[in-house]
């Protein structure tokens, strides 16, 4: 059960309104997802969120259906049941289909399990990621 009332799409509150269209236009859906609503309690914190969102999830180096294939691993690895939904739909949406989505579980799978195991093992790092000056 949420914490908050969840805000109608249909609010009179003219700035959540308008983060709504935008959400609405710019994901090219029909309803207002409860995670904004929820966020539209505070209209200032939904639009800090959603402006992060725009500014992210975005194409850029990365396309779009990576981003959101990171978005469900770590969503997965943090056990959030909504955002497993939501990320994995997006990515569906983009063409991920059931083939491509057990392999996204299988190495979320796996480098959980090596992350365990390096944490437990206490194994100091020795590759390190090339640094650009």
């Amino acid at each position: 059960m949420p914490t908050v009332k969840l805000v109608d799409e249909n609010t009179t509150d003219p700035k959540v309104r308008a983060i709504f269209a935008d959400i609405k236009a710019t994901r090219k859906i029909e309803r207002i997802p409860n995670i904004w609503r929820a966020l539209a309690a505070n209209p200032e914190h939904l639009e800090l969120c959603w402006n992060q969102v725009k500014a992210i999830m975005r194409p850029g180096k990365l396309d779009l259906m990576t981003k959101e294939i990171i978005a469900a691993a770590v969503s997965i690895t943090n056990g959030c049941d909504y955002c497993i939904n939501s990320h994995l739909a997006a990515a569906q949406r983009l063409g991920l289909d059931a083939e491509g989505m057990g392999e996204v579980l299988a190495v979320v799978g796996l480098y959980n399990q090596f992350n365990k195991l390096v944490f437990g093992l206490q194994i100091d790092p020795d590759v390190l990621p090339k640094v650009e000056a």
